[in-house]
């Protein structure tokens, strides 16, 4: 982690503060500390702030603000290595890890030189933190995948995994928002939406929140999924004090 935050102009509209280079709760939690006090103090100009793993992005109207601008405002900000303190919710997911939601398991298990229910009860095991969404619409992206899970992306990407496709790869956790080809490797599926366009709210988890994995089969997953396209959401959240 490093102790002051590197400041990166990112075209002329927008600005990325830095604050490491490793996935790390507490590198994340200044990416959130800096996120809520721009919130705070309500700055004129600043129209979109976009935290991920290790940095946060700041668009703002370059009518009214530089980058040298922006900069010494952020500065002048009071926040510290963590953000104010909130209730967060703790996400439980359903699973399924049969073959047909499962495409990739066997494949990667043999990467991996263990058992394809090794991966299915590590994946279960881990309580996972929601660090951002990016790359496309509702793709959330997970921290705390178990070590032992390991392994490198694609060198060529495979067909397109479908909305709610449980990805790993590069010691990452990914749930897919939408169908799109991949470099990562589809060890299961949850019929929840975690984007839909038609919902208020878009994306069904915050960032900061948690995650935790039900196992259910394939009959569960289709009933599951037939009430998540009438507007159901299959999936429990307990709020915790953070």
């Amino acid at each position: 982690m490093q102790e002051e935050p590197r400041y990166l102009p990112a075209g002329e509209a927008a600005l990325v503060v830095e604050f490491g280079a490793a996935i790390d709760p507490k590198i994340h939690n200044r990416v959130l500390a800096l996120d809520a006090a721009i919130r705070v103090a309500h700055l004129d100009g600043v129209c979109e702030t976009v935290p991920t793993y290790r940095s946060l992005m700041i668009h703002f109207d370059p009518r009214k603000f530089t980058h040298e601008a922006l900069i010494d405002a952020l500065a002048s900000l009071r926040y510290g290595e963590a953000p104010p303190a909130r209730r967060k919710r703790r996400w439980q997911i359903p699973a399924c890890y049969d073959p047909a939601h499962a495409e990739d398991l066997a494949e990667a298990a043999a990467l991996l030189g263990i058992s394809q229910e090794r991966i299915v009860c590590l994946h279960l095991n881990a309580t996972y933190r929601v660090y951002m969404y990016g790359f496309a619409p509702g793709y959330v992206f997970l921290g705390g995948l178990a070590p032992e899970l390991t392994l490198p992306r694609r060198a060529q990407p495979r067909p397109a995994a479908p909305a709610g496709a449980l990805l790993i790869a590069g010691g990452q956790a990914l749930i897919a928002g939408c169908a799109m080809p991949t470099g990562w490797y589809m060890t299961g599926r949850t019929p929840a939406k975690i984007f839909d366009p038609a919902r208020s709210p878009l994306f069904l988890m915050n960032i900061g929140d948690e995650v935790c994995f039900e196992r259910i089969g394939s009959l569960a997953f289709d009933a599951l999924q037939s009430k998540a396209e009438l507007g159901e959401v299959p999936a429990t959240a307990i709020l915790d004090e953070a």
